[in-house]
This record gives structure tokens, sequence and C-alpha cells, in this order.
């Protein structure tokens, strides 16, 4: 029996992609690096330590410690004052209902997301009163696909793995998933997220009732 779902937050209830992709593209442009969407396509879903040094991998840059984090901290600066200008205008279509159909069936609901900045963001929505329990990318050490930050959140819950369900809209995330135990919905294409239990084309598809068919 299902007990509770985790929401994976950037692609499954808004867009900030957009958001990192600016904010990354001017920080490349400082370093006068050549950066371009397909490049920012390998950066996401891990965290942005990681994404810094695929970014610096494109012209073989190296970098110490100290210059990282000063140019960590300057993206992440700029990601903010994007963000900061988000409404509720920006939530996909149906997922506040989802959310509140949810909550009504009396499912537990989490927000599992990479990004250390997920609460400002669900803040700024004022959408972060829909969930228990928010786990972000500043609580754990591994990123996905190890399933350190499903099984938190599960642990967070109160809630066995097995009782819960991930919504994710990339590929390891899905394996996150899987890995940690849990049914799992994709959230884009069959192709890329076939190991899903189920895959729709976007979160507003899916039904309150879907914990009686996985």
């Amino acid at each position: 029996m299902t007990k509770a779902f985790i929401f994976d937050l950037d692609g499954v209830i808004v867009d900030t992609a957009r958001y990192h992709y600016l904010a990354w593209s001017r920080l490349a442009k400082e370093l006068n690096i050549p950066f371009n969407e397909r490049d920012n396509e390998r950066l996401k879903g891990v965290s942005r330590n990681q994404s810094l040094d695929i970014l610096l991998s494109l012209q073989g840059r190296s970098a110490t410690a100290a210059e990282k984090e000063r140019m960590a901290t300057r993206k992440n600066q700029w990601f903010v004052e994007y963000i900061n200008s988000m409404d509720r205008s920006e939530i996909f279509p149906g997922v506040e209902e989802l959310l509140k159909t949810l909550k009504r069936k009396g499912m537990h609901l989490a927000l599992a997301s990479s990004s250390k900045n997920a609460p400002q963001v669900v803040n700024t929505l004022g959408i972060a009163d829909l969930f228990d329990v928010i786990v972000d990318g500043s609580m754990v050490e591994n990123a996905k696909p190890d399933p350190e930050i499903f099984l938190l959140t599960a642990k967070k819950l109160n809630i066995a793995p097995a009782l819960c369900v991930v919504v994710e809209d990339a590929a390891a995330g899905i394996a996150a998933a899987i890995a940690a135990g849990m049914k799992c919905i994709g959230v884009g294409s069959p192709q890329l997220l076939g190991a899903a239990n189920l895959v729709v084309t976007a979160t507003g598809d899916i039904k309150a009732d879907v914990m009686n068919t996985l």
C-alpha cells in the first residue's frame, strides 16, 4: 500500500532549468568558455560542484578548490536572483491540484531535490506547506543515481521505502528510486525513463488514484 509520494522539483513541479542555464551561461561567458544548450544537458541532475567541473572541462581548465568555491558561489547568487522573480504561474499545469488531492487522500508528500535552493523555490511559489518533508542537496553527500536522498526522505517521513512512490524526470532519479526500493513514475520520454513503473508526459497527467495501478 502506498503511503507517500516523493517529488523531484526541477522538471517535475516547475522548470528552473532555464534559470540554471542562464546562470551557468553567465559564468561561462565570464570565463571565456563557449557554452550552449547541448553542453547544459550534461549538467542536469548533477551537483553544483560536479556541474562546475564539467563546465571547466569543456576547455580543459583546472582551478583550485578556493577558486571553484568562488565560481560556484557566484553562479548560485545569479541563480537565486533569477528564481526570486518566479511566481505561482510557473508551477506546471495540474501539479498543485495533484498535490492537494493526494493530501486529501491521506498521502504523505515530500520534496527531494538535488538543488540546495529547493526550499527557497517552493517558498517563493507558495507551496512549501503542501510538503511534510523537504530534503535538498545540502542534506546529502551523494548525488543521484545514489539512493541516499530518497532513503533519507523516507526516514524523515518515517515510512518504509517500499511504501513510497517517487516522481522524477531524469534517468538518474529513476535509477536512484529503484535503488532505494521504491516505485517510481517518470515524467517525460518513455525511451529515457522506461525503467520507471509508469511514464507520463507531464506531472499533471498523473491521476490521484495512481497508487492503485502501480
